[in-house]
């Protein structure tokens, strides 16, 4: 059987995070992959309108897709992408985080939300894994955002993240070139996109650094302090990336980890059920909006302020 794997950049052109990918995806074709590939800088994308057409739609059992299908190449795109077994994506670190051209293209993604759509009976479930590689100039210092804004965006089209590269110190074109093991560890990524797919979708587990990130869940390194949820639920300490829930608990060698609770994963991004549990969140909120006339008439009387309010632009 021959499975799908699609690359996706939005880095320069033959320099480091191309090519790492490159890599990556050269490793898939070895092992008999069919290998499709794009870079975000040869497509236009329109950013997200806010319109929550798609959501308002969903939460009341209906796939109304985007506004902007006709006006952009995502739709293009995304019909490619989701007919995909494994996708690797590979893009630069700007302070901190993803660069903003991916950033666009994954947040107009909500109107393909899978697990909503798979909830409301508009689509079949599809297992997918993917990859992820941050390219940044710097040490983790300066990217301690990066591979978990990446994997921010990979619930919504529901991708199972099974390995993750941070490349570092690499500010120069191509310069990853001069790295042997990062340039392996790239084509290792690929091994291991392989292994899974070829993997029963039921068995498949994390391939990447063993003891990577905080999380044992996601294996990300942003943990924050847990408050009060929409429905009363509530964690001490959450894991920021796929919302698990638990506490630090310190070892006998003096060291702390994130342990996951019994309910800790009720709501877990990574799963079709933990994301539908957003659904009833959206429901229950916009829904509660725009359920009661007297909020609109409300919103409607006040609003004239900030309507009628100038301020000198540039």
């Amino acid at each position: 059987m021959s499975y799908k794997v699609m690359g996706i950049t939005a880095g320069r052109k033959n320099s480091n995070s191309e090519i790492l990918l490159k890599e990556a995806l050269l490793a898939c074709q070895e092992a008999g992959a069919d290998v499709t590939m794009i870079n975000l800088k040869d497509y236009h994308i329109e950013d997200c309108t806010g319109c929550t057409s798609c959501t308002a739609g969903m939460s009341q059992g209906k796939n109304v897709g985007c506004v902007l299908d006709d006006k952009d190449d995502k739709k293009k795109i995304m019909d490619v992408m989701l007919d995909q077994d494994a996708v690797i994506i590979s893009v630069p670190t700007y302070d901190l985080m993803p660069s903003a051209q991916y950033l666009t293209f994954a947040q107009r993604s909500l109107s393909y939300e899978t697990a909503f759509l798979e909830t409301i009976g508009a689509i079949e479930h599809k297992d997918r894994v993917a990859g992820l590689i941050s390219v940044g100039g710097s040490t983790r210092a300066w990217q301690s955002m990066a591979l978990e804004g990446l994997q921010a965006t990979m619930f919504t089209t529901d991708m199972k993240v099974v390995d993750m590269l941070l490349a570092t110190r690499v500010p120069g074109a191509a310069q990853c070139l001069l790295d042997d093991e990062l340039i392996e560890r790239a084509h290792k990524m690929g091994e291991n996109i392989m292994k899974a797919v070829e993997t029963p979708a039921e068995e498949r587990t994390w391939l990447g650094d063993e003891d990577m990130g905080w999380c044992p869940n996601c294996h990300s390194n942003a943990l924050v302090l847990g408050e009060k949820q929409w429905d009363g639920l509530y964690y001490p300490v959450e894991c920021q990336v796929c919302g698990a829930g638990g506490n630090l608990e310190q070892t006998e060698d003096g060291k702390w980890k994130f342990v996951i609770q019994k309910d800790g994963l009720i709501k877990d991004r990574t799963t079709v059920e933990g994301r539908a549990k957003h659904l009833e969140e959206i429901g229950a909120t916009q829904g509660g909006f725009y359920a009661n006339p007297e909020n609109r008439q409300i919103v409607q009387k006040k609003i004239a302020k900030y309507k009628n309010l100038q301020f000198k632009t540039i």
